[in-house]
C-alpha cells in the first residue's frame, strides 16, 4: 500500500502514548476523525485539541452531545457517533481491542473493517489484536510501543492502609458508593468517576482529585479506557463483573487495561487488590507486569449492509452470519431487541410499509436505553417517539417539554439525581438527531442546560457524601509534616488550620461527634499534634485557679467549670479520698501530674473545711478509753451514727466520757447520734460521696434538696444511705434526724401504752397531714388505730352554775402535771423547753437547715440524771396559751362520756382521728425511750411486765393500773359531786 493510503496499527500496553501519537498524526493532516470508546474520553481529547487549535475548527460528536463549528476540520467522536463517508484525510480508532466486547464489539469491528482515511488510518490498542488485525486488514503496518514506566504488583492491602494517589476500582454503582463512603471515613474523602456520569460531573470530580483536594479515586472500569489521571496505585475491589447477562471473571488483559492507569509518563505504578477481592495468582500478576496475554482471535461482528424493505427483512439482515472464521455474530443487542418488540405492535407494523418508515423505526430503536428501567418500558417509549415522528414528522414540542420539565429538578439524593441524569440523556440523544424536532437548536440547548444543572447538583451531592474536606486537609498537612496551627476559643472549640475538629473538655479532646470511628482517629491524630502547647497552657491556668472554680459532683466527678477533669476514688480512709485525673496521654506526664496535684489540694481542703468538727474529734488526744473508741466509730461513719447500732457502747459511757464527747458538738439523740453541724447541705453532699466511695458503689445516692423535713423513701437505695443523707426512713417517707429528735421529745410526754392523739405541734414540725403522720409513726414502730367522730368545735363552753372553769375535751385530759428535776433529766435532753417551730414552718414541710446547734444539742446542767443509754422521759413546760381564765370549770349539764356536745344535731360534721400506741420496734432501730418500762417484752398476750429504772421487773407484777413512766402518777381528777353519775363513779372507783 502506498504512503498515500497508510493503515497503521499502533499496539502496546497502557501508558505508551498511543492516543497522544494519534492526536499528533491527525493534526499533521488537514482534516481528521478520531473515534474513542467513551464519551468522557472524547471530551478529554476534544479539550486537548481545542487547546492546540481553537474551538472554531474542532467538533465534538457523541450520542448526547454535538458541537459542530461551521469550519470544522477535526472531528472528535465516540466510535458509535463517527460520521461516515466524510472523506477525511485521517481516521483513528482508539482501544481497538474492544472489538471483543460482547455489547459494543460489533461497532468497533465495523470500524476496523470499513473506516479509512484518505491518507492515513490508525488503529490503537492492545498487542493482543495483532493477529486479528493482520488477518482482517490487508497491508496494515504495525508499530509496537513500549510502556514508558514499570507496572509492579504489590499484593492485597486493606483500604485503611491504601497510600495516597490511589484508585480503587469497583464494578457496580453500589460497590463504588460503599468504597467511597469507607474512604471518606478513613481517609477524608474520594472522587467518584463512572461511565454513567455526565462529562461535566466527571470533570468536576477528576479536577477535585487532580488538584489534591482528595487523595483517592473510586471508579468503575471506565478509567481503563484511556483516561489520563495522576494515579500511583490501582486496587481492584473485585475480580468479576456483570457483563449484562451474567457475572464473569475478568480476563488478565482486562485487568491489565485497568491496572495500567497506575503510573503516568515515566513514573512507575503499582497494582493490587483490596477489600473482599483475593490476591492475584502469580501467573496473572506476572502476565500483567510483562504485558503478555493470550491473543484475541475472535471479534464480534454484525452485518452493516442492512435492508429496509420490511421489519422482518431488516431483522434478517441484522442476524446474518459472518463468512470469516475470525468473526463471531454479536449477541442480540438492545437495539435489535427493541426492533423485535416493536415489530409485534400492530400500529407500528402497519406504519412500516416502505423503506423510509422501516429505516426510521430502526433509527428510533437505536436510542440507547439510558434509563435502564426495563426492556418493556424502553420499548413503550420508543413506540411513542416513532408514532409521533411517522405521523407528524417531528416530536411534539409540548410533549417533549413536559418530559424535560419533569426531569428538571435538583432536589433529592445521589440516586435520584443519577436517575434524572440518565433520563435527560435520552432526550439529549433525541435532540441531537437531525430533523426529529422543529427547533433542533432550542431543544439541544434546553436538554444541555438541564443536564448541566443536574450534573452540578450530582457533583455537589457526591462531594457532600464522599468528601470530608476537614479530614482531607488535616491528613494532607500531616503528610507534609509541617507544624499546624491550632486555636481554642473561650468555649473550648478547637480549630486546626481553620477547620473545626472538636472540643477540649478540660484536658481531654473530644473529636467532632459527626465523625465515625476511623475518622475520629484521623482527626484526633491531627488535632493532638497541634494541641500539645495548648495542654500546657491550660494546666498552668488550672493550677492557679481558685477553689471556687472547682467543684465535685454527687457522683464523685471533679469539675473545672463545666469541664470534667477527674473523679474521686477511695483512699486509705473515708476522709482521705484520692483523685484520678482525666488527661489525654498526648498531653504528657507533666500536665497530668500538675492537674492531679491541684485536684488533690482541692479535695483535701474541702474535706478539712466541711468536716472540721469530725477531724478535730479524731485528733483529740484527751479522749481515752471508751470515749476514744466511740469517737473512732463516729469518725468512721462520717459524723452520723444510728443509736441502735451502738446501744451497748452508749450504755457503757459514763457521764465524764459523754461530757467530753458533747464538747465536740455530739448529740446523743433517741434514734441517732450525730453532729448537728454536719447536717448542713454542704457536708451532707460530700458525706454521701465519701460514703459511696468507701462502699464501692457504682451509682451514688444523691443528697436531698436542702430544707426539707421529710422526703420520699427512694426504692432500691443502698442500706444506710438515708442515715448518710441525714434522714431516717419511716414508712413511705424519711424524716430528718434532727427534726425526728424534736418529735421524740414531744412523744416522751405522751402515754404510749394508753394511746394518744397527734398534737398540732407534731404535725407542724413534720409538715405532714394526719394520714401522712400516721404512716410516719408506723415507720417509727407505733400502731395507729383510725377512728371517726363528730367534729368538736375549738372551744365548747357553757357558764357553770358555780362559776368554776373547766375544759371540755372528750378525747384526753389536758392537764399537764408538774415535773420534778429528776424526771426532766434525759439522755441529751435540753435544759429548755423544746422550740415551738409551728410559727416557723413553711408550707410543704420545708424548714431552714439549722446553721447552729439547737438547744437540744447543749449539754444538760450539772446534777442531771446519769445517762445509762436508755432515753428517759423529758418533761416539757407547756407553752400553750393560758385559757384557764376563759373556760368554765363546770357545765350546767354534763355530756355523757364519749359523746360530743353537738352529737344530737342532725348532719353533724365528722372528723378522722388516730390513736397511737407503741407497737414494735422497727427493724434496726430502738423503740421510744421513755424508760425501759415503755419497751415491749415477752411473747405473751397483753402488755409486758414493767421494769424498773435498771431494767428489773417491778414488784407490782405489771398491774394494768400501774403508771409505766418515770414521772410520778398524775393527780386524780376529783369527782364532781353535782354530776348525776357521781355515785356510780365512786362505786366503780372503790371496786378497783
Amino acid at each position: 500500500m502506498s504512503d498515500q493510503r497508510r493503515v497503521v496499527a499502533v499496539l502496546g500496553p497502557t501508558n505508551t502514548g498511543k492516543t497522544t501519537y494519534a492526536i499528533d498524526r491527525m493534526l499533521a493532516h488537514r482534516t481528521g476523525v478520531i473515534g474513542l470508546p467513551l464519551r468522557l474520553l472524547a471530551r478529554e481529547v476534544y479539550d486537548r485539541i481545542v487547546a492546540l487549535r481553537g474551538p472554531s475548527v474542532v467538533a465534538l460528536v457523541t450520542g448526547e452531545e454535538r458541537i459542530v463549528p461551521p469550519r470544522t476540520q477535526y472531528w472528535v467522536c465516540t466510535v458509535e457517533a463517527m460520521p461516515e463517508g466524510m472523506g477525511a484525510d485521517f481516521v483513528a480508532i482508539d482501544e481497538i481491542q474492544l472489538c471483543c466486547d460482547p455489547e459494543r464489539g460489533h461497532v468497533f469491528t465495523d470500524r476496523l473493517l470499513r473506516s479509512r482515511g484518505l491518507h492515513e488510518t490508525n488503529f490503537l490498542g492492545s498487542d493482543t489484536m495483532r493477529g486479528t488485525i493482520a488477518a482482517l486488514v490487508p497491508g496494515v503496518e504495525f508499530v509496537r510501543r513500549e510502556r514508558m514506566s514499570e507496572l509492579i504488583y504489590s499484593g492485597q492491602k486493606k483500604i485503611s492502609r491504601m497510600r495516597p494517589r490511589s484508585a480503587i476500582v469497583g464494578f457496580s454503582v453500589e460497590n463504588v458508593y460503599a468504597i467511597a463512603e469507607l474512604i471518606r471515613r478513613q481517609k477524608g474523602g474520594a472522587a467518584v468517576v463512572m461511565g454513567a456520569l455526565s462529562p461535566r460531573t466527571r470533570n468536576a470530580q477528576v479536577d477535585m482529585y487532580q488538584n489534591g483536594e482528595v487523595d483517592y479515586l473510586v471508579a468503575t472500569d471506565a478509567i481503563g479506557m484511556g483516561l489520563n489521571l495522576d494515579v500511583d496505585h490501582v486496587a481492584f475491589s473485585a475480580l468479576a463483573k456483570f457483563d449484562g447477562r451474567r457475572m464473569r471473571p475478568l480476563a488478565p488483559n482486562e485487568l491489565a487495561q485497568i491496572a495500567g492507569r497506575a503510573g503516568r509518563g515515566f513514573k512507575s505504578g503499582t497494582f493490587g487488590t483490596t477489600g473482599d477481592a483475593p490476591g492475584l495468582d502469580d501467573g496473572v500478576a506476572r502476565a500483567i507486569m510483562d504485558h503478555s496475554f493470550t491473543p484475541q482471535n475472535k471479534v464480534n461482528w454484525r452485518n452493516h449492509a442492512l435492508q429496509f424493505g420490511s421489519i422482518d427483512r431488516l431483522i434478517a439482515t441484522l442476524e446474518e452470519k459472518p463468512d470469516d472464521e475470525r468473526l463471531v455474530r454479536a449477541r442480540e443487542a438492545d437495539d435489535l431487541r427493541a426492533l423485535k418488540a416493536l415489530g409485534q405492535v400492530d400500529e407500528v407494523f402497519a406504519r412500516c410499509t416502505n423503506g423510509p418508515s422501516v429505516k426510521l423505526l430502526w433509527d428510533v430503536c437505536r436510542i440507547p436505553d439510558f434509563r435502564g428501567i426495563s426492556h418493556a418500558e424502553h420499548a413503550s417509549l420508543l413506540e411513542s417517539i416513532f408514532i409521533d415522528l411517522h405521523q407528524r414528522g417531528t416530536i411534539p414540542d409540548d410533549w417533549l417539554a413536559r418530559q424535560i420539565k419533569r426531569i428538571d429538578r435538583t432536589d433529592g439524593d445521589i440516586d435520584a439525581l443519577s436517575k434524572r441524569l440518565a433520563f435527560i440523556r435520552t432526550w439529549t440523544y433525541v435532540a441531537q438527531r437531525k430533523g426529529w424536532t422543529k427547533d433542533e437548536s432550542h431543544w439541544r440547548g434546553a436538554t444541555r442546560v438541564v443536564e448541566d444543572r443536574l450534573s452540578d447538583a450530582l457533583h455537589e451531592r457526591l462531594t457532600q457524601r464522599f468528601v470530608d474536606r476537614r479530614t482531607s486537609v488535616l491528613l494532607r498537612r500531616l503528610g507534609q509534616k509541617e507544624a499546624m496551627v491550632a486555636e481554642v476559643n473561650e468555649t473550648g472549640e478547637v480549630t486546626v488550620e481553620g477547620e473545626y475538629v472538636g472540643k477540649l473538655d478540660g484536658f481531654r479532646f473530644r473529636a467532632d461527634k459527626g465523625a465515625s470511628g476511623a475518622e475520629d482517629k484521623t482527626i484526633k491524630s491531627a488535632a493532638m499534634q497541634a494541641l500539645a502547647p495548648q495542654f500546657h497552657l491550660r494546666a498552668d491556668r488550672f493550677y492557679n485557679a481558685p477553689d471556687t472554680e472547682i467543684d465535685f459532683t454527687e457522683q464523685g466527678g471533679l469539675m473545672w467549670g463545666s469541664a470534667a477533669v477527674g473523679k474521686l476514688v477511695a483512699g486509705s480512709d473515708a476522709l482521705k479520698p484520692q483523685v484520678q485525673v482525666f488527661v489525654d496521654d498526648v498531653a504528657g506526664a507533666e500536665v497530668a501530674q500538675k492537674v492531679e496535684r491541684r485536684l488533690q489540694h482541692f479535695i483535701d481542703r474541702k474535706v478539712a473545711a466541711l468536716f472540721e468538727p469530725l477531724i478535730a474529734l479524731s485528733k483529740d488526744e484527751a479522749l481515752t478509753g471508751l470515749a476514744r473508741g466511740f469517737a473512732f466509730q463516729l469518725v468512721e461513719n462520717l459524723g452520723v451514727l444510728p443509736r441502735a447500732a451502738v446501744a451497748d457502747d452508749v450504755k457503757a459511757l459514763d457521764q465524764d466520757a459523754r461530757g467530753a464527747l458533747r464538747k465536740h458538738g455530739i448529740r446523743f439523740g433517741q434514734f441517732t447520734i450525730f453532729m448537728p453541724l454536719l447536717l448542713k447541705p454542704a457536708p451532707t453532699r460530700l458525706r454521701l460521696v465519701l460514703w459511696s466511695l468507701t462502699k464501692g458503689l457504682s451509682e451514688f445516692p444523691e443528697s436531698p434538696p436542702p430544707g426539707l423535713v421529710t422526703i420520699p423513701v427512694e426504692a432500691g437505695a443502698p442500706e444506710g444511705a438515708d442515715t448518710m443523707a441525714g434522714y431516717r426512713n419511716a414508712g413511705t417517707r424519711a424524716i430528718r434526724i434532727d427534726m425526728l429528735e424534736r418529735l421524740a421529745d414531744m412523744l416522751r410526754a405522751e402515754d404510749s401504752r394508753g394511746g394518744f392523739e397527734a398534737k398540732a405541734d407534731m404535725l407542724s414540725i413534720t409538715g405532714m397531714t394526719l394520714d401522712q403522720f400516721a404512716d410516719l409513726m408506723g415507720g417509727l414502730g407505733y400502731k395507729a388505730e383510725k377512728g371517726e367522730r363528730t367534729k368538736v368545735k375549738a372551744v365548747d363552753a357553757v357558764t357553770p352554775k358555780d362559776g368554776s372553769h373547766k375544759m371540755m375535751d372528750a378525747s384526753a385530759d389536758t392537764t399537764v402535771p408538774e415535773a420534778t428535776g429528776a424526771e426532766a433529766a434525759a439522755d441529751d435532753a435540753p435544759d429548755k423547753p423544746v422550740m415551738d417551730v409551728a410559727a416557723e414552718q413553711p408550707a410543704g414541710g420545708i424548714i431552714e437547715t439549722p446553721e447552729t446547734p439547737s438547744p437540744d444539742d447543749i449539754a444538760p446542767e450539772v446534777g442531771a440524771m446519769p445517762d445509762d443509754g436508755i432515753a428517759p422521759v423529758v418533761s416539757e413546760t407547756a407553752e400553750t396559751p393560758e385559757v384557764a381564765d376563759h373556760i368554765p370549770d363546770s357545765v350546767a349539764e354534763e355530756t355523757p362520756v364519749g359523746t360530743a356536745p353537738d352529737a344530737a344535731v342532725a348532719g353533724a360534721e365528722m372528723e378522722t382521728f388516730y390513736i397511737f400506741t407503741w407497737g414494735r420496734a422497727p427493724r434496726g432501730n430502738s423503740g421510744p425511750r421513755r424508760d425501759s418500762g415503755d419497751k415491749p417484752r415477752g411473747k405473751g398476750k397483753g402488755k409486758p411486765p414493767a421494769k424498773g429504772r435498771k431494767g428489773a421487773p417491778r414488784s407490782d407484777g405489771g398491774n394494768k393500773s400501774q403508771n409505766f413512766s418515770a414521772r410520778p402518777p398524775k393527780k386524780e381528777k376529783a369527782i364532781d359531786p353535782d354530776n348525776p353519775f357521781a355515785a356510780a363513779l365512786m362505786g366503780l372507783k372503790d371496786s378497783k
